[in-house]
């Protein structure tokens, strides 16, 4: 296995070798794409990037170069082949020398839960004994296509403010209580060559901006999945504030 990109080959292979080189030059710089003879461009910058939409509506969704960014963006994010994609979702293409750098997958949501910065998670944890039932009922709690185990902490005076609480890397807690949102960012991906230049923000720009007709999306509208600790980290720098809005299946 190559521990860049994390194929399976066989060396010496002279057929896996080839196939080898050309996914690992693409999950590191990025798929090649010479652009097609009618795009529905959402952002230009300008050095000359742009993000392109690819959905059920203009049809892209389905080409070929779009199924083989996806199937990059799966691997590398732990979705099995063919779950990160379905009919409501719209993808954002980020395009750059003539390789698609970066991919954002935004799904229709119609709830998400605020995640309860970890500050305030260690002083719940010191909550007297009398007043949690239980600090150790594991459970499972699914955002996005991964599974997180969880504590269920219940305090009796506070019935109203249940919370969630995720364990393992990228752990959050967050509040079981739903509130309204609509664009949910099911996946962002971008080569590692080209990661920590914005081009993450640039995309959840794109999605905000074209996701519903009639304006931009607000920061509260939306929300991100999963909650991994590079997740994490992108959704508290772009919204300014690490109590961000997550989402799961139940909520879509």
């Amino acid at each position: 296995m190559c521990a860049a990109c994390g194929m399976m080959y066989a060396r010496g292979n002279d057929e896996d070798e080839k196939v080898h080189r050309a996914y690992h030059k693409s999950y590191l710089e990025g798929v090649p794409f010479k652009g097609w003879r009618e795009e529905t461009v959402v952002m230009r910058s300008e050095g000359g990037d742009r993000i392109i939409l690819a959905s059920g509506e203009n049809s892209c969704i389905r080409n070929s170069k779009v199924q083989e960014v996806i199937k990059v963006v799966e691997k590398e994010l732990g979705f099995g082949e063919g779950q990160l994609l379905h009919k409501l979702c719209k993808v954002y293409l980020f395009v750059s020398g003539g390789r698609i750098a970066g991919c954002l997958v935004a799904e229709p949501i119609k709830a998400a839960h605020e995640v309860i910065p970890s500050s305030a998670s260690e002083n719940r944890s010191n909550l007297p004994d009398n007043k949690t039932e239980s600090a150790q009922a594991k459970h499972t709690l699914e955002f996005g296509k991964i599974s997180f185990k969880r504590e269920v902490l219940r305090r009796h005076n506070h019935p109203d403010k249940s919370k969630e609480e995720c364990q393992g890397p990228g752990a959050i807690v967050c509040e079981e209580e739903a509130v309204p949102a609509l664009c949910g960012f099911r996946a962002i991906w971008v080569v590692p060559s080209r990661r920590r230049k914005g081009i993450a923000s640039q995309l959840v720009d794109a999605a905000r901006k074209s996701f519903c007709e009639g304006g931009t999306l607000g920061i509260s509208q939306c929300a991100f999945t999963p909650p991994t600790s590079e997740g994490k980290e992108l959704a508290s720098t772009y919204c300014k504030t690490s109590a961000f809005l997550v989402y799961r299946d139940g909520d879509v």
